[in-house]
């Protein structure tokens, strides 16, 4: 298999310091519109590791994401969103990245280029195969991230990949790889963009799917979101009132009572 690096392929654009902003912006807007049909190509790929995550969990299993850099503070971002979006333990979706708590908002020189640290990072969470591990690398062939996953295929840990490249070193190590080709980006070699909106939009689905299966949503409502600010306690009392037919007065006693939109609504008797 050939495999060609386009995240690191030269832009379409040039003389980017000449351009206007209003040039810039709707050039950048151009290339932004191609991640969505990239993501489109790959649903077949996407829909085969959701079905292995959706599978692990329901067994009492993990999801972890691995990365490092901006790939790595995605995959925090979508495990950290998680537990207030569908009331599931922090620990059911774990995001794991190259440096650190630290690397989240600075870049630890060289922590993606170790072979050792991720599988060590894995295992400060205790990692069994009834857990799953999600490498993501939008070049996919970040060495923290692969040699992670080949440990965890050495223990019969299902590996799923993340990547923006066809037949990359990732894609190649993980047992159910996507690859998202975006293409060169609009600043040559600035994965952050392209390739930073397909893994986002990669991730959204596998979590959100995966939620919905696991049965964390009524109807189309976020009916085990943690109530943890007053939007969520509004948002969850107008949930409320339009299942049970109710006034808000009464939507409200019944939130503080149970706690949640579901208990409300499983206890609420006329």
């Amino acid at each position: 298999m050939t495999f060609t690096k386009t995240t690191e392929q030269d832009s379409k654009y040039n003389h980017l310091e000449k351009m206007s902003i209003s040039q810039l912006l709707n050039n950048i807007n151009n290339e932004d519109k191609l991640v969505p049909l990239a993501v489109e190509k790959a649903l077949p790929q996407i829909e085969k590791l959701t079905k292995q995550i959706v599978d692990k969990l329901k067994i009492g299993g993990r999801l972890f994401y691995i990365g490092a850099g901006t790939s790595g503070r995605l995959g925090i971002l979508d495990a950290s969103e998680c537990p207030p979006t569908f009331g599931v333990p922090h620990e059911l979706v774990v995001g794991l990245i190259a440096g650190g708590d630290y690397a989240i908002r600075k870049a630890v020189e060289f922590a993606e280029d170790s072979t050792n640290q991720g599988w060590l990072d894995l295992q400060e969470h205790n990692i069994t195969n009834k857990d799953i591990v999600v490498g993501i690398a939008a070049s996919g062939t970040t060495p923290y991230v692969i040699a992670a996953l080949k440990t965890c295929n050495e223990n019969n840990i299902i590996t799923g990949s993340i990547s923006c490249n066809k037949n990359s070193p990732l894609s190649l190590t993980s047992q159910f790889p996507i690859d998202v080709v975006v293409g060169p980006e609009f600043v040559t070699g600035s994965s952050r963009m392209k390739a930073g909106t397909a893994q986002k939009l990669v991730l959204n689905m596998l979590s959100t799917t995966t939620m919905i299966q696991l049965g964390k949503i009524k109807g189309n409502k976020m009916v085990d979101m943690q109530l943890s600010n007053n939007k969520l306690v509004d948002r969850g009392e107008k949930m409320l009132v339009k299942e049970l037919n109710i006034d808000q007065e009464t939507a409200r006693t019944l939130l503080q009572k149970f706690g949640s939109v579901r208990n409300a609504i499983q206890n609420y008797s006329k």
